[in-house]
């Protein structure tokens, strides 16, 4: 059966509201792309002002692209560095204290490649607490990456990732687990 690239172009997966508050989010880009660096509250406010749900002392960068503000819970102390998207069609999760280094992308969209009419499907992510997603790495629809967990630069995370393992490449793979250090006390004389 061949697809229908018609019957997708009517399709409308939002509602009315969202369409309403796309629009809105867009209008209000400058304001936040455009504020200084160092302007975290400001960011926080607006995000917030959109329905995220933002924790305290979250840093989200300037140049960082949030699709649907209300589909963002992002943790106290986490982080979405510069020119990472997180395009979430579906709901993105972010955990306490973890990272989203700069040109990441978590992928919360896609569609049902199995249906001629390829329907949109938004699929949640989940970044658990602790986790860091390296630099310009991928984390695909309806994933989890576990506490304390590491994705590697560039890798394309197309299945879950456990706690506190270190994963590389493409697809991602598990390299090594990840073992923090003790931080040693420095007692100067």
């Amino acid at each position: 059966m061949p697809l229908d690239i018609d019957a997708c172009r009517r399709q409308r997966p939002y509602s009315d509201r969202e369409y309403i508050g796309r629009a809105l989010w867009a209008l209000v880009q400058p304001l936040f792309r455009f504020s200084p660096r160092v302007l975290f509250g400001w960011r926080r406010f607006l995000l917030r002002t959109f329905g995220a749900r933002v924790g305290r002392h979250a840093h989200v960068y300037p140049s960082a692209r949030i699709y649907i503000p209300w589909n963002l819970t992002l943790g106290d102390r986490a982080s979405i560095g510069e020119w990472a998207l997180i395009y979430n069609l579906g709901p993105v999760t972010i955990g306490d204290g973890a990272t989203i280094s700069h040109r990441a992308h978590l992928c919360a969209g896609t569609h049902d490649y199995r249906d001629p009419t390829l329907p949109l499907l938004r699929l949640p992510i989940v970044i658990s607490r602790q986790a860091w997603v390296c630099a310009d790495a991928f984390v695909g629809p309806g994933r989890s990456v576990g506490e304390g967990a590491v994705v590697g630069a560039a890798a394309v995370v197309v299945g879950d990732v456990s706690p506190w393992q270190i994963v590389a490449g493409n697809p991602a793979r598990v390299i090594k687990e990840r073992v923090l250090r003790a931080t040693a006390e420095v007692i100067s004389p």
